[in-house]
């Protein structure tokens, strides 16, 4: 089953300038690399690679323009034994006039003849004493002995066997100008604009190129390929270095950098593209006046399900790149705090109360809340930390959640909740010895309540503690951990509470704070409900109850963020996570997380105000508006096919 992913090779093959022969085979040689090797399904090529795009006066030359023909003829021919889409660039003549065009090939056919837009007649190009600009008025040529070829700007050529591949092409200063073609093409239906390129090399521009076509690709909600000429066609003043690129909705791929290989083959996404642009409401994809107009032809390439070579990042809440990865952390630290720093200016609270167990996620919230209080320049003693022992903490967590509190030096507070939930099971007629889901919800709605009245008596705030893959997955206790009076972490998944965790006690200048945070950081994560063992350990582990939390924040991200298919999400899952968890493994804890995912919105419904720090939140008043009764049969049912 197809799952929107296809492989595209951006490449630059060896050029002899006016060495048409050479080139040919140079060509066919790099398209063979790419399909046979990489099993791409697109193939871009350079700016004028038949001909060399330093030719300059030789352009007028009908020995080199039919040469450049019957080679485009011999290309058609050679590749037809691959099912790939192959656009490379040659002179054109149509009605006296030579153009600059990308050609694109299928099957051994000539589906049709983009030509460039834009012609640069400054600094080193020299174009417009060459070629004429390309207009938006379509036609018919001949052209390599094949007949009735489209030819104009306004092309796109789209795939049967993939609906969703949309091709568009632009030619090198396309993109440099202020209204690039391929903001057309894109509103026009294209998912993958190619550009084929000679663009020479000098200090800095490569920075400046990459920019150019990553920011596309976000603008444009696409993927971008890009193949630029190499060095060969160096010659006089200029020198060219082949940079390849495909970007993809904001990221870039894959790169063949400026005097390297001279390749950049990866997959993209279709299906991501397909559901960013379905999520964006200001995203213009319907016909307009100024997207009519555009001829569509058809291809087919065979596709199945692409062999994926490309990165899939298996932690995509936290950047792997420890430098990238706490300037993540200080942003989300800082919204966090900002967020809270403006409620409790708002509201006129000098005083803020948390519940404290000694765990990540609280601890957390009161290190949030720490800062909140220095930005509003309130004192740190007006927070209430409170710790409430009960039938299952343990002196590892009890004793970390009141050092912690010394370290930031606010008021610690102790409430024992054991008599209060016993004496409420005898109230309700609860055997205390029936471990169900009573006794361990019981002790989580009296801590909610004793959060709630010592912030009425203190005329302050309640913060939640509880995050984003909680949340998620619906592991909160209704009108208790649930509730607060507003959640700091509650679009922050458990993959990132630990390193925001790890970056203060790494950060703060304080060693007892630091010490502690470390000793939270190798805590098991439990709601410690359940009594402790003989040894006074932890007997209730999170994870062995729901699964690890690194497996549902990667099924979170790519359900939410992507609109993933379940077969999807198991398929990249096991791409990106494979060598730590087997198959069964994997498939075992997605079907938990939908049948929770599902099965808990009623809870999400009803979320206090928390801020949005990322990308992927469940508010019921942003990101996720969910029927709290939606069946998950048909998610479960294409999980169970597999």
């Amino acid at each position: 089953m197809q799952d929107g992913f296809v492989s595209v090779a951006a490449m630059t093959p060896e050029v002899r300038v006016a060495d048409v022969a050479f080139n040919v085979e140079s060509i066919l040689g790099r398209v063979d690399d790419a399909c046979a090797e990489h099993g791409a399904k697109v193939v871009i090529l350079p700016e004028l690679c038949i001909t060399g795009y330093t030719c300059e006066d030789l352009f007028w030359q009908d020995t080199l323009l039919d040469a450049a023909e019957a080679g485009l003829a011999e290309i058609a021919s050679r590749s037809a034994r691959y099912d790939a889409l192959v656009l490379l660039g040659m002179p054109v003549r149509v009605n006296a006039k030579l153009y600059n065009c990308a050609v694109a090939i299928s099957s051994g056919t000539i589906l049709g003849v983009v030509p460039k837009r834009n012609i640069p007649t400054y600094n080193e190009f020299y174009e417009g004493r060459h070629f004429t600009a390309g207009t938006t008025d379509a036609a018919m040529i001949d052209i390599a002995g094949q007949v009735d070829v489209p030819f104009g700007m306004r092309q796109l050529f789209a795939c049967d066997d993939l609906p969703s591949l949309v091709v568009a092409v632009e030619i090198c200063e396309d993109l440099w100008v202020p209204n690039p073609p391929s903001i057309a093409h894109a509103q026009a239906g294209a998912t993958l604009v190619c550009n084929l390129s000679a663009s020479n090399a000098i200090v800095g521009k490569a920075d400046y190129r990459r920019s150019l076509v990553v920011g596309q690709s976000a603008r444009l909600v696409c993927a971008y390929a890009y193949a630029s000429a190499g060095w060969g066609e160096s010659t006089q003043d200029l020198v060219f270095a082949g940079h390849d690129m495909v970007a993809e909705n904001g990221r870039l791929l894959a790169e063949g950098r400026p005097f390297g290989d001279g390749a950049a083959v990866t997959e993209i996404d279709l299906q991501l593209i397909s559901a960013e642009r379905r999520r964006m409401s200001t995203y213009r994809c319907a016909p307009a006046p100024e997207t009519a107009g555009y001829d569509v032809t058809r291809f087919s390439l065979g596709v199945h399900e692409t062999r994926l070579t490309r990165y899939v990042d298996p932690h995509p809440f936290v950047p792997g790149d420890s430098a990238r990865r706490a300037e993540r952390c200080e942003d989300v630290f800082s919204i966090q705090a900002y967020g809270l720093a403006k409620r409790l200016v708002h509201t006129h609270s000098s005083h803020a109360v948390v519940g404290v167990s000694g765990g990540l996620d609280s601890t957390l919230a009161l290190l949030v809340t720490a800062r909140a209080f220095d930005i509003a320049n309130l004192d740190r003693t007006g927070i209430i930390a409170v710790t409430m022992p009960g039938f299952g903490t343990t002196d590892r967590t009890h004793d970390n959640a009141t050092t912690l509190s010394d370290a930031l030096g606010v008021d610690l507070r102790e409430v024992n909740i054991s008599d209060a939930v016993l004496q409420h099971f005898t109230d309700i007629g609860h055997d205390e010895s029936v471990r169900d889901v009573t006794y361990e919800n019981s002790q989580a709605r009296e801590r909610t309540q004793i959060l709630m009245d010592i912030a009425n008596q203190e005329g302050g705030l309640v913060i939640g503690t509880g995050d984003l893959s909680e949340l998620a997955l619906g592991w909160a206790t209704y009108n208790g951990d649930h509730m607060s009076m507003y959640g700091v972490n509650a679009s922050v998944p458990k993959t990132l509470v630990r390193h925001l965790v790890r970056y203060v006690a790494d950060t703060c200048g304080n060693d007892d704070e630091s010490a502690v945070l470390y000793d939270v950081l190798d805590t098991p994560v439990s709601p410690e409900l359940l009594p402790a063992t003989g040894e006074g350990k932890i007997s209730q582990k999170t994870e062995d109850l729901v699964g690890p939390y690194e497996l549902h924040d990667f099924f979170l991200y790519e359900a939410l963020r992507h609109g993933s298919s379940p077969r999807k999400v198991y398929r990249l899952s096991r791409y990106a996570l494979g060598e730590k968890y087997d198959e069964a493994t994997i498939l075992k804890w997605l079907k938990v997380f939908y049948r929770r995912f599902f099965a808990q919105q009623f809870k999400r419904s009803c979320l206090p105000d928390g801020p949005k720090v990322g990308s992927v939140a469940v508010s019921p008043r942003g990101d996720l508006r969910m029927p709290s009764d939606a069946s998950a049969a048909l998610w479960l049912k294409e999980l169970d096919q597999l």
